[in-house]
């Protein structure tokens, strides 16, 4: 591009911000005929933002303006099935999902990433470093997460147990929106003496996993409760940042960053006394700050 196509006075380096800012939302196709969501806001070292089931990139609402304001590039993207991405009928596991952030990664051209995976997002970060050697990524973020295996099974007594997986299946089925009610109602903490949001919010969190395809719900729902991590933790060779609510209904903490919080050697291990599930929200100012130093460090 020439210099007279460049506005007077503004620099090259200037310019590319620009045209970054110009192209802050945008789709990324990552596999034949899947175009995914993604939102690139700001400059400086890529955080990606991995969003939770059944949610979309819209939960890191305020961690985005944060870490945007604190000289940070964020990337926040729609899973597929989810959000605003497209609904393919396949493609639910592991694998392929983490193919997904992958083609991200390389066709925005990413280097220094932090990757930051709440609760089913854990996945796609632990996945990534042992598929494809955590390349271009230099730190890490898991926050309610999944990892490292949720099912019971024998040599995982402590687990979740398979009949409860397909009584979520079950009520998911039979009335989606009547089980994202009250899911949502146990993500956030919500009872007769605790309401950490307006029911206007709730209502909003709902509704955006109300618009996730009923398939992809479905899948993911299984691709979470049953894909076991535990012999990929040893490949996170990078800083570790691991965050989780002592009171998470959800995904109990004593089956979930306790033991990967054990695993994983360079780790920190926050935890947030009380908290549920949602923290992103509850505890949205500690979580800031929390990830803020973590960057800085």
């Amino acid at each position: 591009m020439e210099n007279s196509a460049i506005t007077p006075g503004i620099s090259l380096k200037d310019f590319d911000y620009e045209v970054n800012k110009s192209n802050s939302d945008k789709y990324i196709e990552t596999a034949k005929d899947v175009k995914l969501y993604v939102k690139d806001y700001g400059k400086g070292k890529p955080v990606i933002l991995i969003h939770g089931w059944p949610l979309s990139n819209e939960m890191w609402e305020y961690q985005t303006e944060f870490l945007v304001q604190n000289n940070y590039r964020v990337i926040a993207y729609d899973r597929r099935g989810f959000g605003k991405s497209s609904q393919p009928w396949e493609g639910y596991d592991y694998d392929t999902l983490t193919d997904d952030l992958n083609e991200i990664i390389e066709q925005l051209q990413l280097e220094d990433v932090t990757l930051v995976g709440f609760s089913m997002g854990g996945g796609e970060v632990v996945r990534y470093f042992s598929r494809y050697q955590g390349k271009s990524v230099t730190k890490a973020v898991l926050i309610s997460s999944i990892i490292p295996f949720l099912a019971k099974t024998e040599d995982n007594p402590e687990g979740r147990p398979k009949e409860k997986s397909e009584a979520t299946a079950a009520s998911i089925k039979e009335d989606r929106i009547g089980f994202l009610d009250n899911f949502s109602k146990i993500f956030f903490g919500v009872n007769i003496i605790n309401k950490p949001l307006s029911t206007p919010l709730l209502e909003y969190y709902r509704n955006l996993c109300s618009v996730a395809s009923p398939r992809a719900t479905l899948q993911c729902a299984e691709s979470l409760n049953t894909t076991d991590f535990r012999d990929e933790l040893h490949t996170i060779k990078v800083p570790t940042l691991i965050i989780h609510g002592t009171d998470d209904k959800n995904v109990p903490i004593e089956i979930s960053s306790e033991k990967t919080a054990k695993a994983i050697e360079n780790n920190t291990f926050i935890t947030y006394e009380g908290a549920p599930h949602g923290l992103f929200y509850t505890e949205k100012d500690r979580l800031n700050k929390d990830l803020l130093e973590f960057l800085n460090s």
